[in-house]
């Protein structure tokens, strides 16, 4: 036996050669290394009540989507009829404290209309008014250009308490991302 004998109590001589016999032809095993990969991380998922949810989906279908709409290069802005432009200029500028943020990246269409609905749902139950979404700029997106920030679009403008959305300034992501001022005071 190998290395220094360590005594222990309650066993006598006897009891250790009778070990030893038994394991004399035993072969230690060598155990490879063992690589454990890492679970994927989950998407974090917003916790609303079924109401909320269903409120959301119901105000996105019938609202009104008739507003201002102007797209030029890779900045977007909208904003509701009866909205000031100025209210939509101090958004432009990050003068509304933005209240939560929602990061849509890496999901496809689909996830992302729900991520963003559950995330308004969320948003507007807890009475948020200003919000960043973050979707990207689409540079993974090929031919078809930034799918996710269309999609965004469309289903911004579709929810009626969203009164204005436009570009983020660069420091808050740029045009891979919007502020979106949600119906309260302004």
């Amino acid at each position: 036996m190998k290395g220094p004998r360590k005594h222990i109590e309650g066993v006598n001589d006897d009891d250790r050669q009778l070990f030893r016999d038994a394991v004399r032809d035993v072969t230690r095993l060598k155990l490879e290394p063992r690589i454990v990969a890492a679970k994927p991380k989950m998407p974090p998922r917003a916790r609303f009540s079924a109401a909320d949810r269903a409120a959301v989906l119901i105000e996105s279908l019938d609202s009104d989507t008739a507003g201002d709409w102007i797209e030029t290069g890779d900045e977007v802005s909208f904003r509701r009829a009866g909205i000031k432009a100025s209210i939509v200029g101090k958004l432009r500028r990050g003068e509304y404290r933005v209240d939560a943020e929602c990061d849509l990246h890496g999901l496809n269409v689909e996830e992302c209309k729900r991520v963003l609905r559950e995330f308004l749902a969320e948003a507007l139950a807890r009475d948020l008014h200003c919000v960043r979404v973050i979707h990207g700029k689409g540079l993974r997106s090929g031919p078809r250009g930034p799918v996710l920030k269309v999609a965004v679009n469309l289903v911004l403008r579709k929810t009626g308490p969203v009164v204005a959305f436009c570009t983020a300034r660069p420091i808050d992501g740029g045009t891979g991302a919007l502020y979106v001022l949600l119906a309260g005071k302004h």
